[in-house]
């Protein structure tokens, strides 16, 4: 079950203060620890060496640029390329067929926040996202990666897909609570996925780079 609450500035302000109070790196069975979100782009470029560093899931006009497959398996038409996280800010996105995502790379990558993790009895844990400069009124959804399976795997956060997805306010603002079956842990990672088509895509995180992009991640 999770709950989207309507953000008020005080109550953010409350909860970053609360979360600086209960940060650490270790926490005992009962502790909550605060992680910031990266850009899912620095993420995946720092964790696969990419040279230079990239967004491979999302894409930037190059009229010159063949169809091809980037460097997450995600194929993309002629006439763009994945976007550069160092490139004019201003250039406009778009997503692998070609159809504008309606924001620039500046304001793609500006998106911050924070995670706060509360274990619960009987190996749950309560998730609470923090979130800023998000598209207004854009729809997303959390995940969490298992980095301790191969391939990856990604489950809804909330365990069923049921209520792991919401809509970020006018202000591209958005504090977002639920209850994850279990803990997350260094093998695991919270994932924030923007959905381009606006819609909800329940247990699954949509067609990566075409209405599904992962935008935000933290990891313990």
């Amino acid at each position: 079950m999770s709950t989207t609450l309507k953000f008020k500035p005080a109550l953010a302000a409350s909860l970053v203060v609360l979360g600086t109070l209960i940060c650490g790196s270790a926490r005992a069975d009962n502790e909550s620890q605060v992680i910031d979100f990266q850009t899912h782009a620095a993420f995946f470029s720092n964790e696969t060496h990419q040279k230079p560093p990239l967004d491979p899931q999302v894409f930037v006009a190059a009229p010159a640029a063949a169809a091809a497959i980037g460097p997450q398996g995600i194929k993309h038409v002629a006439g763009i390329r994945n976007a550069l996280i160092g490139e004019t800010q201003e250039l406009p996105l778009l997503n692998a067929s070609g159809k504008p995502l309606d924001m620039s790379l500046g304001a793609w990558l500006a998106s911050k926040g924070e995670v706060i993790l509360t274990p619960l009895p009987g190996g749950r844990e309560k998730v609470t996202v923090i979130l800023s400069d998000l598209k207004p009124h854009g729809h997303y959804s959390l995940f969490e990666n298992h980095f301790d399976q191969q391939p990856v795997g990604f489950t809804p956060l909330d365990g069923t897909g049921s209520g792991n997805n919401f809509v970020a306010d006018g202000e591209g603002k958005a504090v977002v609570s639920m209850v994850s079956p279990t803990l997350v842990t260094h093998d695991n990672a919270v994932l924030v996925v923007y959905h381009s088509d606006r819609k909800t895509h329940a247990a699954s995180r949509g067609d990566l780079g075409v209405n599904a992009h992962h935008q935000l991640i933290a990891r313990p």
